[in-house]
């Protein structure tokens, strides 16, 4: 197996054959089934995929038509992804998040005339959206779905479209993949809204392998990656599949490294699951970093002294690393931290993890240094959905700088515009969006993305971002003003969960903020106060006056321009469930300024 099978291949389709031709009986997939794992072999899983994709040419399905794809990480949905490229049309993943207003919108902007769904639970929301669009005529589920009428919905059982001549369906499928090349759209990725409705990004093969080939090279050059298949790489999924970062970097990466895929059993499960499957290789966004960086600071605290000296300790050498200053000292006391604390640390990640990868918003340069500091590494890439969606990546060999987001992945160009935007162009880049052609012509001009960040490029020629173009805060100064630094620097605090700041054309910035509930918890417990009732703690004075001072303290290190003169509390954390989140966990800032503008807007009356 090796990287030009990648640059070389002419759909993603291919490129799994081609892998489990090789793999065969090794395992490829895995999920929790009761108590105990079990693997699907790579041989196992192209036999489905055929099977699947042929059963969806007999139902009718034509090249380049939609199917959607609804269901929570797991086997069947890498099966159902590919089986719907292998037929020749187009997935579009959907969230399991979202309500049926959400899916309504997707189905009769796709135009799906299909649904792949997992189950009863998903199907609550969906069948009513697929029934109001009356765009899909079949709807496959995984699991048997209790329908008393179907109307003029036609239902499938997974199980009996996975059956049947496995060799005559893929002489079939090979035969049909022939005529499928790198510029053919292979999904439609809806982002995730951060800013309004979900627009339709047409990713192609080549952009989703330039993805795959980029981050091959990555691990092959800074790490150790077996081309002969005797050892297998493992991954852990876990952020949505219906996100684009999961599914190149998630998905298809570890099919172009011939790697294992564990499918993580939920949220709550996550640090067990790591501990089970240490996996070598986990892709992750910033906000559970944070959540991870607060647990290891809590269990080292109960550790005692000693712990927390050398966690504090640490902590301080890698601030000393990234500034450059590194002497015999600090070499001595980089050893004794690598003997009695790192090691504990890293078997709380499995004990083998060669890289985790942070992508999907901005990672605060203190956290990256934190978990360099006690021995995880740390690669922080960068990219959006309309890129496939990875555009850099920091990298060991180059050296890592957490306030960079490294160099571009191979084959890809960037150009910083007069106005500070970055410019990227190459396969990575999508087609376009989906049915909105005045959206198309505004991002992408001459073969370039305009990507609506703003950044520069350093000295080594990494990537470094200082903000979103259209997030940008510009006071009534004219001053440009970062919220996601500013609100990176609040929720470092153990008193603040989330924070959201807010400025613009204002002469001064105020924040909204969510205070930790477990530090509220030991707050409400060490001032005699009842602990369960957040509003009647966010009413006393004395709760204000300690978040008051987790916000002076992030002011002390700010410019006066970024100060948070003001803060009003948030009625509730910010959450995918009322739509104040993502589902890859960043903020909707035109949601929250809509519930909370007039208290924002109060602020400046005082």
């Amino acid at each position: 197996m090796q990287i030009s099978d990648i640059e070389t291949s002419p759909n993603l389709v291919s490129l799994f054959l081609a892998r489990a031709d090789v793999l065969g009986d090794k395992p490829f997939l895995h999920a929790k089934q009761g108590k105990q794992w079990q693997a699907i072999s790579w041989a196992e899983a192209a036999r489905r995929v055929v099977l699947l994709a042929q059963a969806l040419v007999g139902l009718g399905y034509k090249r380049g038509e939609r199917i959607l794809l609804v269901s929570e990480n797991r086997p069947e949905w890498c099966i159902a992804d590919l089986a719907i490229m292998a037929a020749g049309c187009i997935t579009v993943p959907a969230y399991i998040t979202n309500t049926e207003r959400d899916h309504c919108h997707v189905l009769e902007n796709s135009g799906a005339r299909g649904v792949i769904v997992s189950g009863p639970k998903l199907a609550g929301p969906l069948l009513p959206a697929v029934l109001r669009s009356g765009q899909a005529e079949h709807v496959i589920a995984m699991e048997p779905l209790a329908v008393a009428q179907a109307g003029a919905l036609e239902f499938h059982d997974w199980a009996a479209l996975v059956t049947g001549d496995a060799v005559a369906a893929r002489a079939a499928v090979d035969l049909r993949l022939a005529g499928i090349q790198r510029d053919d759209t292979a999904c439609l990725i809806y982002t995730s809204g951060t800013g309004g409705a979900p627009r339709g990004v047409k990713q192609h093969h080549g952009a989703i392998l330039h993805n795959a080939t980029g981050a091959c090279r990555v691990i092959a050059e800074d790490f150790s990656w077996d081309t002969t298949g005797a050892t297998q790489d493992v991954f852990l999924s876990f952020l949505p599949l219906s996100h684009a970062y999961e599914h190149s970097a998630g998905q298809f990466l570890p099919i172009g490294l011939g790697a294992q895929i564990w499918y993580c059993e939920g949220l709550e499960k996550l640090a067990s699951n790591i501990e089970e499957v240490r996996p070598t290789v986990m892709v992750v966004v910033p906000r559970l970093f944070e959540v991870l960086r607060a647990r290891i600071i809590k269990q080292v605290e109960k550790q005692g002294k000693l712990a927390n000296t050398l966690l504090q300790q640490a902590v301080a050498l890698e601030a000393r690393k990234a500034a450059g200053h590194y002497g015999l000292l600090d070499r001595a006391l980089d050893g004794v931290i690598e003997r009695l604390l790192r090691p504990k640390i890293r078997a709380r990640f499995g004990g083998r993890n060669k890289a985790m990868v942070s992508g999907g918003a901005p990672l605060n340069p203190e956290i990256g240094r934190f978990f360099q500091a006690v021995g995880i590494t740390m690669l922080q890439g960068y990219g959006q959905t309309e890129s496939g969606p990875i555009a850099a990546v920091n990298r060991p060999r180059t050296g890592i700088k957490m306030d960079t987001v490294g160099t571009p992945l191979h084959g890809t160009q960037v150009r910083i515009a007069p106005d500070g935007e970055i410019l990227l162009r190459g396969e990575l880049v999508m087609h376009g969006y989906w049915r909105a052609e005045a959206e198309t012509a505004r991002v992408l001009k001459d073969g370039w993305l305009y990507t609506g960040d703003i950044g520069h490029l350093d000295a080594a020629g990494r990537i470094v971002i200082t903000d979103r173009k259209k997030d940008m805060i510009v006071n009534d100064k004219g001053d440009n003003i970062s919220p996601q630094k500013v609100e990176g620097m609040l929720t470092l605090q153990p008193e603040i969960a989330q924070a959201m700041v807010v400025g613009d054309k204002r002469p001064y910035i105020v924040g909204l903020i969510v205070p930790d509930a477990e530090w509220a918890d030991e707050w409400a417990t060490a001032n005699g106060h009842h602990r369960a009732d957040m509003r009647a703690l966010q009413a006393l004075p004395a709760f204000r006056s300690a978040l008051r001072a987790a916000v002076d303290r992030v002011n002390a290190d700010l410019s006066v321009i970024e100060k948070v003169r003001q803060f009003a509390f948030a009625d509730e954390p910010f959450a995918i469930a009322n739509e104040e989140m993502t589902p890859s966990l960043k903020i909707r800032r035109h949601k929250l300024k809509e519930r909370y503008g007039e208290r924002l807007d109060a602020l400046y009356k005082g």
